[in-house]
């Protein structure tokens, strides 16, 4: 019951702040009282917890209060099969999927050949995208990893910048670096990279390439042109497995130039074997703050866009 309950009552107090039901504990007693569709809530958020813990997964505060958050969400999914779901594990750390958003990429990742993953900051896109990749190496569906982003602030012009071109790129692709150092060996991460095994690029360096038996992913994809999002996805060879990601709403493209991004699902919209998962400010798994600081940008950026729209019907 302590598991259940949490440190010092913690996850008690999150369920009474949550749920519209009274909780009342005695022993090994939980005792629910309020409207029968609250009790039913608070019978299932309980059934629910006791089903995490019984697969030896830990409970936190953050779990609890996700938990709470997914139920009734999906009539195919339960919560539990979200916390649960297991993607790697390495130096006794697990990667998991942590909102039913999140399971609906990663499955969406096992069933399609392409995969768009948009959403804002701190949703998870990259670093599960990257868990998967390491998934396929290990398990030997692919042969190699390729990751790769937009190396926009620099113009991908880097022939200017000092130093070798890992040095010149690096700072660009430090983010995948960092995700990286999570999911495999630190000691092994040289060998995988000099033998090609993990290959770490910009963009601008996929042009004329055939990327067959490779798992590859384009990061910050809302900074590609039209042109370059089309270059990139013609790269895809057999055997191959591509995962785009990014944020519509943090473009930084030089003015006039429309991101490949934003209007890709216009075009690929439909096609088979392509899939478009959305990720939002209720994905958001880093720092609570943060998804409160998206919700406020959105929330912001919709008055914004209603008012210039007030504006401009007021002008004609």
């Amino acid at each position: 019951m302590v598991n259940v309950l949490g440190p010092r009552d913690e996850f008690l107090r999150i369920l009474e702040r949550e749920l519209d039901a009274d909780i009342h504990v005695r022993g090994n007693e939980v005792t629910l009282t309020g409207a029968p569709e609250a009790i039913a809530q608070g019978a299932d958020v309980l059934t629910e917890m006791i089903t995490v813990l019984r697969t030896g997964q830990g409970l936190a505060a953050d779990t609890v209060e996700r938990l709470v958050s997914m139920m009734g969400q999906s009539a195919d999914t339960t919560p539990a099969e979200v916390l649960t779901q297991n993607i790697l594990s390495n130096r006794g750390r697990t990667i998991r999927p942590k909102t039913l958003n999140q399971k609906r990429y990663v499955d969406a990742i096992d069933r399609h050949t392409v995969v768009f993953g948009i959403g804002p900051a701190g949703t998870g896109k990259t670093y599960l995208a990257m868990a998967k990749a390491v998934q396929a190496l290990q398990r030997k569906d692919v042969n190699r990893i390729i990751l790769t982003r937009p190396a926009v602030e620099a113009g991908e012009s880097l022939g200017f910048l000092p130093g070798t071109l890992n040095e010149k790129i690096d700072p660009y692709l430090r983010p995948l670096y960092d995700a990286l150092h999570d999911m495999v060996d630190p000691d092994s991460i040289p060998r995988l990279l000099t033998s090609g095994t993990i290959e770490v690029a910009p963009l601008a360096y996929m042009r004329g390439r055939t990327l067959n038996d490779a798992f590859i992913i384009l990061d910050e994809a809302q900074n590609t042109s039209m042109e370059q999002m089309k270059m990139f996805l013609t790269r895809l060879g057999f055997g191959a497995k591509m995962v785009v990601t990014g944020d519509i709403t943090q473009v930084d493209l030089p003015g006039g130039t429309r991101s490949g991004l934003r209007a890709v699902q216009g075009v690929l919209e439909g096609v088979e074997d392509i899939a478009f998962c959305q990720l939002t400010n209720h994905d958001v798994v880093r720092h609570k703050l943060v998804g409160r600081i998206v919700a406020a940008y959105d929330q912001f950026e919709s008055v914004q866009a209603e008012q210039n729209g007030a504006r401009r019907r007021s002008n004609r």
